[in-house]
């Protein structure tokens, strides 16, 4: 059935989104795969779409283009609408929230991230002990990595609404004042910037600066 609606939502890192039309109760599922307009979907852009329903689910867009674009048929959507088992398109699944203690991490790799954590606790633990380091700053670490988490997922939560993101060099930065512990976690519990290889790599490199920092300072006496 052919409609025309407004993208209300457009999630660029998972390439999906959602159309709004009045003829419609719920909001219309799309991939980017469907859209066959120039250049990427955005919101408040004005579309036109054939709208099927597979599997139960909830209605799917195909052949979206902006309107007044030439209209192409989709045989995708003409088999579905047809009810050809065969030919019908994928039903679309809604993303789901993290669950928790989830983690996209090897239990090797888990493993060896606990035990630089418990080596970086150690460190701060022995410093305060022996007045190389401020009892306080105990308190301002787990604050710190309580913070971070909390920056994970606001942006997260911003780029599945398609808003202002946190800069990757600002969780960088508190990565290396200390709290890389809560980044790990956020990464592995959110499943935020755990896939991107750049990322994931300078990340690791502010571990490593910041836990050789601190084994330094340490060894010098704390000044």
């Amino acid at each position: 059935m052919q409609k025309q609606g407004t993208v209300v939502r457009w999630n660029a890192e998972r390439a999906f989104g959602f159309i709004r039309s009045p003829g419609t109760p719920a909001d219309v599922f799309f991939h980017v795969r469907d859209f066959q307009g120039g250049g990427a979907p955005r919101e408040g852009q004005s579309v036109s779409y054939q709208e099927i329903h597979v599997g139960g689910k909830g209605p799917r867009a195909m052949a979206v283009q902006p309107v007044g674009a030439p209209a192409v048929t989709a045989p995708a959507a003409r088999s579905a609408a047809g009810g050809s088992k065969k030919a019908q398109a994928p039903s679309p699944r809604r993303p789901q929230p993290p669950r928790a203690g989830r983690s996209g991490a090897s239990p090797a790799f888990q493993g060896l991230a606990f035990l630089l954590m418990a080596l970086w606790l150690g460190m701060l633990a022995f410093g305060a002990w022996n007045n190389r380091l401020p009892w306080w700053l105990l308190g301002a670490a787990v604050a710190l990595n309580l913070l971070t988490f909390i920056v994970y997922a606001l942006d997260k939560s911003a780029a599945q609404r398609g808003q202002w993101r946190v800069p990757e060099n600002h969780l960088h930065l508190l990565a290396l004042a200390g709290g890389w512990p809560g980044a790990w976690f956020a990464q592995q519990i959110l499943r935020h910037k755990s896939s991107k290889t750049a990322f994931r790599m300078l990340y690791w490199a502010t571990v490593v600066l910041h836990c050789a920092g601190l084994a330094a300072w340490l060894l010098r006496g704390g000044g």
